[in-house]
């Protein structure tokens, strides 16, 4: 109790209590320290490098996981798992030299020449960088009719479809595609290239395939039965860029013909002058309803030795300079 001087006199008044301080609990007091004291999470050593890496080293990186990766083809989701990891890798160091890229280029001029695949990320496939198969992705993706039923038939789901979106139809289309043309070892692809020429307007895609390379009877056979074949596969596209688009090139696909390569023996002389005119029979297709066979690429990444494509899907191709260029055929 104390006093209390007012205008009437003294009053006892109650004394104010100094307010008490506030003790943490023992409990309550060890896990404020311990949030206190947690420590933020730190970037491993694996992702500080490639953080701070330049673009020479992580081109340099890239060729090397090209190469362990068998240019990707070592990865193969269809097959299994194995090499995923390094195939994250691959990823994520082609996305940090895209994030170091200078100026997207604007004319097919800046790209000119020969250009050679070696890296791609995409599954079941590095055929898929060709624009013929663009556009095949190009038309299940962007351009599939409405109206179509949801659901997935029985045979759909048997073949490994989950949904009848365009993108899990594309998706399908390759995996089968590449299970008919590799299975067995019957057909292996060798180089994958691009020709660009920007005066004539055109793009050259090329893949070196050879057909029945190792072909022997199980235990029993130590010879080869069948005779190996093939030749050069090339897509020839108009290209053209918009300035308006920076990094963005607009594919549309002409015809494909064969080249012979040497040292691989292939089906006759008459078959390298034959051209099949796949514009003029795409559009005749009824499920394509007269449209041509386009597809549109991004460059994400250019510099004089090193080019880096980005697909409709977010799948990224790797190319560069090659050491040993192929002389261009003539090609009209």
């Amino acid at each position: 109790m104390a006093l209390a001087r007012t205008r009437s006199g003294l009053v006892l008044a109650r004394a104010a209590a100094p307010a008490a301080a506030t003790t943490p609990r023992p409990a309550a007091r060890a896990r404020m320290q311990m949030v206190a004291t947690a420590p933020t999470p730190t970037p491993t050593v694996f992702e500080t490098a490639v953080a701070t890496a330049d673009a020479a080293t992580l081109k340099q990186q890239i060729l090397q996981l090209g190469a362990s990766l068998d240019r990707g083809q070592s990865y193969n989701p269809t097959s299994g798992a194995y090499y995923a990891e390094r195939m994250a890798a691959a990823r994520e160091r082609i996305e940090a030299l895209v994030r170091l890229a200078p100026p997207a280029p604007t004319s097919l001029a800046q790209m000119d020449g020969e250009w050679e695949l070696v890296l791609a990320t995409v599954p079941n496939g590095i055929f898929r960088s060709s624009p013929f198969f663009l556009a095949i992705e190009d038309a299940y993706v962007k351009h599939a009719p409405a109206g179509e039923p949801t659901g997935v038939d029985k045979l759909g789901f048997f073949l490994g479809a989950r949904d009848n979106s365009g993108r899990a139809k594309a998706d399908l289309f390759f995996k089968l595609h590449e299970l008919q043309v590799c299975s067995w070892g019957a057909s292996k692809v060798g180089r994958v290239a691009q020709q660009v020429n920007s005066s004539s307007g055109m793009l050259y895609s090329e893949f070196d395939t050879s057909l029945f390379s190792l072909t022997v009877i199980p235990i029993l056979g130590w010879f080869k039965l069948l005779p190996t074949f093939g030749g050069c596969v090339v897509t020839a596209s108009s290209a053209r860029m918009d300035a308006a688009r920076p990094g963005v090139v607009q594919l549309r696909v002409e015809f494909t013909t064969g080249q012979k390569v040497d040292g691989l023996n292939g089906l006759g002389a008459w078959i390298w002058g034959i051209k099949v005119p796949v514009r003029a029979a795409w559009k005749l297709l009824p499920w394509n309803r007269g449209r041509e066979p386009t597809c549109e690429i991004e460059i994400a990444y250019l510099d004089a030795s090193f080019r880096v494509v980005r697909d409709l899907g977010g799948e990224y191709f790797a190319y560069t300079r090659p050491v040993v260029p192929r002389a261009a055929a003539a090609r009209q």
